[in-house]
């Protein structure tokens, strides 16, 4: 069986021969820039080829993550409204402020009839080639700024869908059988949302402003609609919707009644062509692994263990029952990063032992691996999943 047939065997809910046993390697930075510290950091397509040819020689099963077509468009994976395109009503001004050696600061002014919007987008450079990106100054401080975003941002350009198309084709070809390609595909709406105003406001708006946060959260979902079906399109095997904004911060009564319904509605965008979702929640997650039975998701990764989050999964293994598609995490950063080769086979031979029976479960680093991960103890645990992988 192909590392392909095997994880797609998995998403339909079929036993293959073995537990899938993958990585999870971020496409800049990190522990790709450890591996190849001569690469341009800003050379998004050559990094995800990179990081297939790591984890083939590495052997596991594949799993790339795709951030598709970053010279524009990527508002909604790192936050704040549009500023790469212009129309009429939607003209944008952004001067960059080197604030320090690290930091540039992306300042942008929105202009349209309605009223003017302004951002800031941080782009941080911790380590050479890791490069981090935040909304700092999000771009909707109240409701009038909402209505001026929903009536005047651009959509998705024409020519988006045949870029997008171009740079999968590219990656499958490199990929073959030997794993899937996933994409940061637009997060779910409440993601979203913490990406458009400030967070203090957000998790008690639904209570505060009903209006204002059904507008709020409607529009994360509709923006979005045209870049997931162009995606879906061009032949994507996983969509990876990060979702862990909610997390620990609201409990499953308040999320079942003011989140879930959005969340289920965008899901069902996600799905509709059949291509699974993969929630991405590496914060808390136990109060929430019932509510996304409800959603329909088809996978929910990377359950991470405390300190890291507070994932228990031998527990959350008996509450969702097969509903979905367990990834199971082994601790990056304490266990892989920092732990000896011992606390490596040990951790990685408990993470698969729990999470094996009855299927539906792949194992991987819990989040993306750090930069200083030792590469014994990845080769320790790959041996150790693949040990003890088989049905």
């Amino acid at each position: 069986m192909t590392s392909r047939e095997r994880f797609l065997k998995v998403l339909r809910g079929e036993q293959p021969d073995r537990v899938p046993v993958t990585l999870f390697i971020q496409d800049s930075g990190h522990f790709i820039n450890q591996m190849y510290p001569n690469i341009d950091p800003w050379d998004f397509e050559t990094l995800q080829l990179k990081v297939i040819e790591c984890q083939k020689q590495l052997g596991v099963d594949v799993f790339v993550r795709v951030l598709f077509c970053t010279d524009d468009s990527y508002h909604f994976i790192i936050g704040g409204v549009d500023i790469d395109q212009q129309t009429e009503n939607w003209q944008v001004e952004t001067v960059d402020v080197r604030k320090d050696a690290s930091t540039l600061l992306r300042q942008s002014k929105i202009t349209t009839p309605d009223g003017i919007l302004t951002q800031e987008l941080s782009i941080y450079e911790g380590n050479k080639g890791t490069v981090m990106f935040a909304c700092t100054k999000k771009p909707v401080g109240c409701f009038e700024d909402l209505k001026i975003a929903m009536k005047h941002e651009p959509k998705m350009s024409k020519d988006w869908p045949r870029r997008a198309k171009q740079r999968l084709d590219r990656i499958k070809q490199a990929l073959g059988n030997d794993g899937i390609v996933g994409t940061w595909s637009p997060y779910g709406p409440f993601n979203t949302a913490s990406l458009l105003i400030d967070n203090s406001e957000l998790y008690c708006l639904f209570l505060t402003d009903p209006d204002y946060y059904k507008n709020l959260m409607q529009f994360s979902i509709d923006r979005a609609k045209d870049y997931l079906r162009a995606i879906d399109a061009a032949g994507v095997d996983t969509h990876c919707i990060g979702a862990n904004v909610a997390g620990g911060f609201i409990g499953e009564k308040f999320f079942d009644q003011h989140v879930l319904p959005f969340e289920k509605q965008y899901m069902d965008i996600v799905q509709e062509s059949g291509t699974p979702g993969c929630y991405h929640n590496c914060g808390e997650i136990m109060n929430l692994v019932n509510s996304y039975k409800k959603i329909g998701v088809k996978w929910v990764e990377p359950f991470s263990p405390y300190p890291l989050g507070d994932a228990d999964l031998a527990k959350a293994k008996a509450m969702i029952d097969g509903a979905y598609v367990i990834t199971g995490g082994v601790d990056q950063v304490n266990v892989l990063q920092k732990g000896s080769v011992d606390d490596v086979k040990r951790v990685t031979e408990q993470t698969i032992r729990i999470g094996k029976p009855g299927g539906k479960f792949v194992i991987q680093s819990a989040d993306f691996l750090e930069y200083g991960t030792p590469l014994e103890n990845i080769e320790a645990y790959v041996s150790t999943a693949m040990q003890f992988a088989e049905y």
